[in-house]
């Protein structure tokens, strides 16, 4: 898809997905897994993963735990509790949305 403006509202909800699904994570590992899961059709740049990583952090739905790998520190971002709660709440949310849009676009094709 040549339109990344469409994912943008749901980087956020990508995101939570993904530590959802894989415990632990770190930035680059994200980026990577999306590339991978959309086969190249979505890239999501560190200018965009960071601020939205920040904001799920400032927000209670992320923890962060830095692990020295060689010289290097990584962040590793996982879910706390009430992110594990949100993540839930926004995919149930982005379901609705995607039925809806469905309706509209194609109102003889159904999501369920």
């Amino acid at each position: 898809m040549t339109n990344q403006k469409l994912y943008k509202g749901s980087l956020q909800t990508i995101i939570l997905k993904l530590l959802a699904q894989n415990d632990k994570m770190y930035g680059y590992e994200i980026t990577q897994k999306v590339k991978e899961l959309t086969q190249g059709e979505l890239k999501i740049t560190e200018g965009a993963l960071y601020p939205a990583l920040h904001k799920l952090e400032s927000q209670g739905l992320l923890d962060v735990e830095v692990i020295n790998i060689g010289n290097r520190l990584r962040k590793y971002y996982k879910l706390t509790e009430n992110g594990a709660k949100e993540t839930k709440n926004r995919l149930a949310e982005m379901q609705l949305f995607l039925k809806t849009m469905q309706q509209l676009v194609n109102p003889k094709f159904s999501i369920e």
